[in-house]
């Protein structure tokens, strides 16, 4: 789901110069509106719970909001918008399955995640197991699932600006990576978690309200009539009727009924547990809130689901799917080319001031997406690592505050000179991966954490080392890393691995190593982690009394 792109055919010309120089006005707004946000709602340099959590400063409406535009990533916007548009009813799927998973993570995991966490993933996981071992292993854990997707976002910005703006030249590209990193830390260092909630606001009300006007725009070119509408991205698509059936994304798999099986697990579990979303859990004041928050985060999500299905759709019918993997074989573009196709060749200055709104609303998710996930790491870096070392006096708020800014920027630092050097590869591998480790290692650590009485840390450790590294190493034996003229890796086969996603074995996997691990530490031990929990249930699962 990267979005790089090779270069683009003149007949595919995204935007006029009129509307390059409207969109380069409307992003140096952007920038300058959204650092002045961050700096305005900056915590104070010894306010550590507002740096971290914000104090619940947001009511349940802006933080529904901002729940669901960390959720919804550049990766999501264009990634998926491309499989709609390439692969039809199976890019669908993979669009539900995204709001399918922030509704497992409303009935299942956000109440207790509110009510177990303070500030990080670490301090969720040791409610009931403390130690430094759990705190520095659920750190690694985060930073493994969230730098891949950063990398991915990163090394498509250049590419991506360039598609908007019309510029050339690989040092073009690189310097636009390296000044949208920084521009990245900057949120998260000088925001927190309250600024770059408001980024998130701004990006989602920005994103849903340009979308809901583009698919308007494409049913009303075909009269209303969804039909219609299916009907001409059937024609458009050069496949037929397996446009709109199942099996077209792995149809030259040895299993693609078990590949597509495991490629949704993934993404269900996986989008549930990444610690960009669930750091959103911590800063609601009361149970209530974060069920009214996630109400709105799940109708949000809802509708861009609907809205990047239409606009799929539309794009395969008004271009066609040769012209869309043409600009790019990932599908990338397909977003914002069905939005400028619907205008036709010469659009008014009222609708080129609508495209310019929908070139924003995609850069301002770049930013934030990649903003959010830096803050998250940090948070994780400072709060479960650097504040619980062995020091000869406790850290102040002022020093943890300002380790968590330098973390921010070590971490960005990190991500965009990995960025700059893999940014010529195909990078759906990376996306992949990430969503592979929250679904294999996050998501059976939090589980039993929250709800298995007797699990033990032995168990939390096997489940969180033990599912990153199997991910990880089946990962490298994926179609996706090499054996494909699409892989990262095209000219060498070491594909051993016969499904694209590892979830269909690193997912038993973690839950099994969390079994073996309690099952083996015997069960004096059960019984005291068991004791230790009925402690803290009534607290966990239904938030009797917060610390």
């Amino acid at each position: 789901m990267s979005p790089s792109t090779p270069p683009v055919s003149p007949g595919l010309t995204l935007a006029t110069d009129s509307a390059q120089a409207m969109s380069l006005v409307a992003f140096t707004a952007v920038v300058t509106l959204t650092l002045l946000l961050c700096v305005m709602t900056g915590p104070d340099r010894d306010n550590l719970g507002e740096f971290y959590g914000g104090y619940g400063a947001l009511s349940p409406l802006r933080n529904g909001l901002a729940i669901a535009g960390d959720y919804i990533s550049a990766a999501t916007v264009l990634g998926t918008g491309g499989i709609i548009a390439l692969l039809g009813y199976d890019g669908v799927v993979l669009a539900l399955s995204t709001a399918l998973s922030l509704m497992l993570l409303m009935f299942l995991l956000a109440e207790p995640l509110r009510n177990a966490g303070q500030f990080t993933m670490g301090d969720v996981l040791t409610r009931r197991m403390p130690g430094r071992a759990v705190r520095i292993t659920a750190c690694a854990a985060t930073l493994a699932a969230l730098i891949p997707l950063m990398l991915v976002q990163l090394a498509g910005a250049g590419d991506l600006l360039s598609f908007i703006l019309g510029f050339s030249g690989e040092g073009v590209k690189t310097g636009c990576v390296i000044a949208l990193g920084a521009l990245m830390i900057s949120y998260a260092a000088i925001g927190g978690m309250k600024g770059t909630a408001l980024i998130q606001i701004l990006k989602i009300v920005m994103l849903l309200g340009s979308g809901v006007v583009i698919a308007a725009l494409i049913l009303r070119r075909f009269d209303w009539d969804l039909g219609a509408l299916l009907a001409a991205a059937e024609q458009g698509s050069g496949v037929g009727p397996a446009f709109l059936q199942s099996g077209l994304q792995f149809a030259g798999g040895p299993h693609p009924r078990l590949d597509m099986i495991s490629s949704e697990l993934t993404v269900v579990l996986g989008g549930a547990c990444l610690p960009h979303v669930t750091m959103r859990m911590y800063t609601a004041r009361s149970a209530p809130e974060i069920r009214r928050s996630m109400s709105w985060a799940v109708s949000s999500v809802a509708l861009f689901v609907l809205i990047i299905t239409i606009v799929g759709f539309g794009t395969t019918a008004m271009i066609g799917r040769a012209a869309i993997a043409q600009a790019d074989p990932q599908g990338n573009t397909a977003y914002l080319l069905g939005s400028k196709a619907v205008f036709g060749a010469n659009a008014s200055t009222f609708e080129t001031l609508i495209f310019t709104t929908v070139t924003t609303a995609i850069f301002l998710t770049l930013l934030a997406s990649v903003a959010g996930m830096i803050l998250a790491c940090a948070n994780s870096l400072a709060h479960d690592v650097f504040a619980h070392l062995r020091l000869r006096k406790e850290l102040t708020p002022r020093r943890e505050m300002t380790l968590a800014r330098v973390s921010a920027l070590a971490i960005g630092g990190l991500a965009i000179v990995l960025a700059v050097m893999v940014q010529h590869h195909n990078l759906q591998p990376l996306v992949t991966l990430s969503f592979c480790l929250g679904a294999s290692a996050l998501a059976p650590a939090l589980v039993y954490s929250l709800f298995w009485r007797r699990y033990t840390r032995r168990g939390l450790l096997w489940t969180l080392i033990g599912g990153t590294l199997g991910s990880i190493i089946l990962m490298t034996g994926t179609n996706l890393v090499s054996g494909s003229p699409t892989s990262a890796f095209p000219h060498h086969d070491f594909n051993w691995f016969p499904f694209t996603t590892t979830g269909i074995a690193s997912i038993p996997l973690g839950f099994l190593l969390g079994w073996l691990g309690t099952v083996s530490s015997g069960p004096r031990e059960s019984e005291e982690q068991r004791g230790r929990y009925e402690a803290v249930e009534g607290w966990i699962l239904a938030g009797v009394t917060r610390r």
